[in-house]
């Protein structure tokens, strides 16, 4: 069912030194960040040559990684995102094995421009899930 790794998220508590950090010492490249408001954060993709990892900083009050930063202050792992051909049926038959659909279940327009869903970290040995239309 899970395609490919699409992106490994990272949550930083200041964007501009993490890409600094990513572009100058590791020499990787870097989209422009992207605000997310119905997300709560503001992203930038580095993109490596088999996958990308997004880093993540929260945008506003109330952002779902606030909590995150307070626990874990100089940032981390957040989540991994794999594809999914189909993410309707990859969510129906995940309910249906008994995992947790994260946000009542539905959809959202993630930073790709492509659905998105997430999924409950303790169904998966302490891991938040994100899958992604392929």
């Amino acid at each position: 069912m899970i395609g490919r790794l699409n992106h490994v998220a990272i949550v930083v508590p200041d964007l501009p030194e993490a890409v600094a950090r990513y572009r100058d010492a590791l020499g990787a490249e870097v989209e422009p960040p992207q605000d997310l408001p119905e997300h709560g954060v503001r992203v930038v993709f580095v993109t490596l040559p088999n996958t990308k990892v997004e880093l993540l900083e929260p945008l506003g009050e109330g952002s779902p990684v606030e909590g995150f930063l307070g626990k874990n202050a100089s940032g981390g792992i957040h989540h991994i995102c794999y594809e999914v051909d189909d993410i309707l049926a990859a969510r129906d038959r995940l309910v249906g094995a008994g995992a947790r659909v994260l946000g009542g279940g539905e959809p959202r327009i993630g930073a790709h421009g492509k659905p998105v869903l997430f999924l409950h970290p303790k169904d998966f040995n302490g891991t938040l899930i994100e899958l992604e239309q392929a």
